[in-house]
């Protein structure tokens, strides 16, 4: 007897949950044994990678997944193309997985065109799944209908990736009856049927958010999150809409992508408790380079500024002096080498060197460095006054046939 053969059925199970579905349906032609322990595995993907119709694989679900023994279902995954199965097969199966239990349930719809095509509805009662804990929705063909009904009270990560909603206050209501929300990650489309974003959320802890009034249309941004730790923002929007976020007294991390002064400093007034902070500024105006007095980020340690607009040094200097724990610096700068000069000012007088660079700046790292006239002056100036530098990296722009050309360490 093989040492396979040995083994319990509660262990096969486990195996089979770790190899691809369709490795684990085809066990069952091993043996008279093996035939139906594929059906108690609690894990199923259906990945598919070509754009045309599958009738086999359609059927296959069809008839077997009704008679899956397992009593819960882990995770549920479909990725598949808007012609690969038919919608009214789809949301049958979404429907047998709610009815088992069904614990994380994540479906890519696929459409390679906006032509006016049906959306495919889900069923009602996805969302009044009581067990539901991830869900994954992306494709703009994929509606979201959320039901006055709607509750999800196990629901801990929710992503929705250029879906379309059913009606104006469809996310809203969604977001409104999940009480244990933690991460949310919101992907927006140029038609999703919304013009307005609002998440009000007591319980959510990481945010992911494009807020791009140019392509997805939306007027009014509300974020209420009091619990948020880690906040995403790619901030494309130019003026002219309603910008509401409320303070976030417990963010640890924030990576924000901004164009425009007036919402990086909405940002910046929500998130002064920030440990670390990645931001890529793309404002280009002279008179936009700082963000207004007041804002203090006490705890900031980690700071990453990615350089592609002009006047950089005078929104690096104001946060250096406004970061008087700073640890760690990275400077990256893009690939464009259009910026203006900007003459540095940097006064040799003691009491205007930021407090960090004093006290506990202890990692440098500058990534582009071309050896531009403000360049030099700002790394001359870190190196004179960083009295607690332990390390630094100065590294030349990375072409695909050209290594660092420079690194040094304190």
């Amino acid at each position: 007897m093989d040492r396979i053969s040995g083994l319990s059925d509660e262990l096969l199970v486990k195996i089979l949950s770790f190899v691809p579905t369709e490795v684990a349906v085809s066990t069952s032609i091993l043996s008279k044994r093996w035939k139906f322990v594929w059906m108690w595995v609690r894990k199923l993907e259906f990945v598919m990678n070509h754009f045309g119709p599958d009738i086999a694989l359609q059927d296959f679900i069809n008839k077997n997944l009704p008679l899956l023994r397992a009593p819960v279902i882990e995770k549920f995954r479909l990725q598949c193309f808007y012609k690969s199965f038919r919608p009214e097969d789809i949301n049958k199966w979404v429907g047998i997985t709610v009815s088992r239990c069904i614990r994380e349930l994540d479906i890519n719809y696929f459409s390679f065109c906006h032509k006016e095509e049906l959306a495919m509805l889900l069923p009602s009662s996805l969302y009044t799944c009581k067990s539901l804990v991830t869900l994954k929705l992306n494709g703009h063909r994929l509606l979201v209908d959320v039901p006055r009904t709607v509750s999800l009270p196990s629901l801990k990560t929710l992503l929705l990736h250029e879906v379309t909603y059913s009606t104006e206050d469809s996310l809203r209501l969604l977001l409104s009856y999940c009480p244990l929300l933690e991460d949310l990650v919101i992907g927006r489309d140029s038609d999703d049927h919304i013009r307005g974003i609002i998440i009000i959320s007591p319980s959510l802890q990481r945010l992911t958010l494009p807020i791009d009034g140019g392509a997805s249309y939306s007027n009014e941004y509300v974020i209420v999150t009091p619990s948020l730790k880690y906040i995403k923002v790619e901030n494309y929007a130019a003026e002219g809409f309603s910008y509401l976020v409320a303070h976030m007294p417990k963010v640890e991390e924030a990576d924000i992508i901004a164009e425009n002064q007036h919402h990086l400093e909405k940002l910046f007034e929500s998130i002064t408790s920030v440990k670390r902070l990645s931001l890529n500024v793309w404002v280009n105006e002279e008179e936009e380079y700082m963000y207004h007095d007041g804002i203090y980020f006490s705890q900031l340690e980690y700071l990453k500024l990615c350089i592609s607009f002009d006047y950089w040094l005078k929104l690096l200097f104001r946060l250096l002096q406004d970061s008087p724990k700073l640890r760690d610096l990275k400077i990256y700068v893009s690939c464009d080498d259009s910026r203006k000069y900007e003459a540095g000012s940097w006064n040799n007088d003691q009491s205007s060197v930021p407090e960090c660079l004093l006290e506990s700046l202890e990692s440098f790292e500058f990534a582009g460095y071309r050896g531009r006239p403000e360049e030099r002056d700002f790394v001359s100036f870190i190196f004179k006054n960083a009295c607690r530098l332990k390390s630094s990296s100065i590294t030349a722009p990375l072409y695909p046939d050209e290594e660092t050309c420079s690194s040094t360490e304190t």
